[in-house]
């Protein structure tokens, strides 16, 4: 399994589109994480660049995320792609979180206002 996180400063970016690169963990079966890479994010909007393809084809089934808009909450999920949303704090640590089961979706998301901006309207 992988999961990846929007990162910023090994931290969890509060938004998907902003992050500055992606932390992805390698888990085997026994719920240990065997290796820790990054890819670098693509500028401008997450759920309009490839970003979700991309992470799909490193094999990524899971992203822990602080907050995203429902375009891209649809495209992950539409490359087969968990999402978990509100997550916060130190990467690494949120990574051994939602291995021992403590993680769940908040199911609050960023809204868009008009003018095509992207504003969290928490």
């Amino acid at each position: 399994m992988k999961i990846a996180i929007p990162t910023r400063a090994n931290v969890v970016d509060d938004h998907f589109g902003h992050c500055e690169y992606y932390t992805i963990f390698t888990v085997n079966e026994e719920k240990n994480i065997m290796k820790t890479e990054t890819l670098a994010a693509p500028q401008g909007c997450g759920c309009k660049s490839n970003i979700a393809s991309v992470l799909r084809e490193k094999g990524v089934t899971v992203m822990l995320a602080g907050n995203m808009g429902d375009g891209a909450l649809n495209v992950l999920n539409n490359q087969g792609i968990k999402v978990f949303r509100g997550c916060k704090g130190d990467v690494r640590v949120l990574a051994d979180s939602y291995l021992k089961g403590f993680v769940l979706d908040s199911g609050i998301g960023c809204h868009h206002h008009e003018g095509g901006e992207h504003k969290c309207g928490l």
